[in-house]
This record gives C-alpha cells, sequence and structure tokens, in this order.
C-alpha cells in the first residue's frame, strides 16, 4: 500500500495551548489534502525560554493532556500521527524526550525515548545541556504501520548510523527535530539524505524553524527524502508542512538495483 507522508514545520513557543492550536490546524490542512501518515517536530507542544521548563509539562506515562490530544487528533482527522517529541515523566526528576505514534484510531502504537542526547559546545558560545532535563532512552524502537516498518528517532540522533542500523530494512524512518541554524546550515540535509541512502528507506525529516522566544534559531528545512535519497519535498523557514507520496514498487526497485543491505558485512 502507498500513502501520501506529511511533515510538520513549527516554531514552537513557550505557552502550550497555542502550539497545540496551531499544530491542529497544520495536521487538518495537511489531511485534508489526504496525508496518512504524518509528522510533528521535536517539542512541538513547548519549546519553554530555560532548558528545564518542560519538566513543569511532563506527563506521567500514558496520561496527560498532550498524549490525550495526541490521540484525539490522529482519530479525528484519521491518520497516523507521530507526535515529534514531548517529556514523560523519568524516575529520576528528569523526563524522557519521548516520540509516541498514534494509529489513525487514536491508539498508540509506540513510544520511543530520544537516546542520544545534545550536549555540545558550538561555535560563537552557544551552548545546550539536554542531560540536565532529560534522561536518556535506551532502545531503538520501530513499529508495523499499514505502509512498512517504521523506525523511530529524534534529532541529535541523527548524528549515529548505528541507531539506523537497527532499522535495516523498515521502509519509514521519521527524524522529528529542534536543530539549531548553525548545524542545520552545514549538516541538516547531507546527514538525512545519507540516512536515506544507506538504509533504502524513506525519510520524514520535521524541523522547527524559526526564532523562538529564548532567542534561539532553528534551522528548518523539513523534508521527505526517498530511497535514492532524493529530496522529495521541502520547507524552509516558517511554520507549515510538506507532502510527498511513497511508492513502495520504487522502493522495492531501488533495493533490487542495488541490494546493499543485503551486501552487509559487519554488525
Amino acid at each position: 500500500m502507498d500513502a501520501q507522508l506529511a511533515v510538520i514545520q513549527m516554531v514552537s513557543s513557550d505557552i502550550l495551548s497555542e502550539n497545540l492550536e496551531q499544530a491542529a490546524g497544520l495536521i487538518q490542512e495537511a489531511a485534508s489534502e489526504g496525508a496518512k501518515l504524518i509528522l510533528l517536530p521535536e517539542n512541538f507542544a513547548f519549546m519553554g525560554r530555560h532548558e528545564t521548563d518542560k519538566l513543569a509539562l511532563m506527563e506521567p506515562d500514558g496520561e496527560g493532556v498532550i498524549q490525550s490530544w495526541l490521540a484525539d487528533h490522529a482519530r479525528q482527522q484519521g491518520c497516523w500521527l507521530v507526535g515529534g517529541s514531548i517529556p514523560i515523566a523519568a524516575p529520576d526528576g528528569r523526563c524522557f524526550a519521548a516520540c509516541l505514534v498514534y494509529d489513525n484510531e487514536g491508539q498508540r502504537r509506540a513510544r520511543y525515548d530520544k537516546i542520544h542526547l545534545f550536549d555540545v559546545n558550538l561555535a560563537g558560545g552557544e551552548t545546550y545541556r539536554e542531560s540536565r532535563s532529560i534522561a536518556p532512552g535506551k532502545l531503538p524502537v520501530q513499529v508495523e504501520t499499514p505502509w512498512g516498518q517504521l523506525g523511530l528517532s529524534i534529532c541529535y540522533d541523527l548524528r549515529f548510523p548505528e541507531l539506523y542500523r537497527h532499522y535495516a530494512g523498515a521502509e519509514l524512518l521519521v527524524v522529528p527535530s529542534a536543530f539549531t541554524r548553525q548545524t542545520g546550515a552545514a549538516h541538516w540535509e547531507s546527514l538525512l539524505r545519507a540516512r536515506a541512502i544507506e538504509n533504502q528507506a524513506y525519510v520524514l525529516a520535521a524541523d522547527q524553524g524559526g526564532l523562538h522566544q529564548n532567542g534561539r534559531q532553528t534551522f528548518g528545512g523539513s523534508m521527505i527524502i526517498d530511497p535514492w535519497g532524493q529530496v522529495l519535498a521541502r520547507m524552509e523557514q516558517g511554520p507549515g508542512w510538506v507532502m510527498a507520496g511513497m511508492d513502495r514498487d520504487y522502493l522495492q526497485s531501488c533495493r533490487k538495483q542495488l541490494p546493499a543491505l543485503q551486501h552487509r558485512q559487519l554488525d
């Protein structure tokens, strides 16, 4: 089965209700144009002024305002909805950055917790310490969808190809993100196309894209890439969405022409 795939780009603020309202409108627009699998960006519901602000909004696993909202909108729009990342309470007082997948009936099908945390010192004094507020996940997660296996990841995970090798054979990979402008300009498209090419899969990347209230500038460039590494749809800055079709026959043709996944020699 083929499908229309959509990625949503936002410039999320520190006001939960406004972010959810904007996301709802974008989901509805994409679904009305035929999207059956929709990806939201990392931190779609909340981008605080400080890294630890999200802890005030973290939810217990399985219940809460954001989780109910995701389930309701997946069901209302009749689409599979991949919820970027939301804060789910961790035992140590931090949160997990959890990517949740809901089917078209609003049932949760998967939860993936971000494994690789963005603790970096960039040029110009731009510094991030996600580990102060986020506990790392431990396991790769993939889920069966009507269009094949879907491998889950979040933002900084993109730099670790060994994670995606756990998903070898999956037809779809998602990368909800809040890439910085600096790192995005240098590496975003290159890394995404590499993950698509080496895994011969469709890659959906939904990014934050603009200037946030905390002064952070995110890159944007949300895109959908095919198994040959071609960018099918891309959005630059600002809120919105783009859509592209998935062609499973084409995917299988790519893998048949160049059976790299079968030729792997190392684990």
